[in-house]
């Protein structure tokens, strides 16, 4: 008699509540324009960063290593605060939180070195999107560089 009065009782719960999280765009960057400019990698004191420098020299992303907390840090310039930043990639997309470095003027994010979302950029297909709040996405080749960045915070 007590299950079907558990059972009437769980029916009857409101569903859970959702978590507030910025809904990523259904969209495909498969086939968009990559923006000019290249990666560079540098090892640092502290673990490494691969950059993705335009034409004028500016750090549009940049993914670095700190070996010491085994996390990725994800940062896009930005001139403007931002809830998040939508990362794609060929087999995986996902909002994350960011912080605003208002005199670095980027947006920042982390992820532990071992997250799926890491193994989607290394192995990205051709291109890999940024976007925030901005309507700018930035697009970007799938290049080595952040692949070993990654890989150097999980040696």
């Amino acid at each position: 008699m007590l299950r079907p009065m558990f059972a009437a009782l769980i029916a009857l719960a409101p569903a859970p509540a959702i978590a507030a999280q910025a809904v990523a765009p259904a969209v495909d960057f498969s086939t968009a324009r990559i923006a000019p400019g290249s990666w560079t990698y540098q090892a640092t004191s502290a673990g490494s960063a691969a950059r993705f420098v335009d034409s004028t020299g500016t750090a549009r992303l940049v993914l670095e290593c700190t070996r010491a907390t085994r996390r990725v840090t994800v940062s896009r310039t930005s001139a403007t605060p931002a809830p998040s930043i939508f990362l794609w990639t060929s087999s995986a997309a996902r909002s994350l939180p960011v912080r605003f470095e208002a005199n670095a003027m980027r947006v920042t994010a982390q992820l532990p070195a071992f997250d799926n979302l890491l193994d989607g950029i290394a192995f990205s297909r051709g291109r890999i999107a940024v976007a925030t709040t901005v309507p700018e996405v930035l697009v970007v080749p799938a290049w080595p560089e952040p692949a070993r960045t990654i890989e150097d915070c999980r040696i």
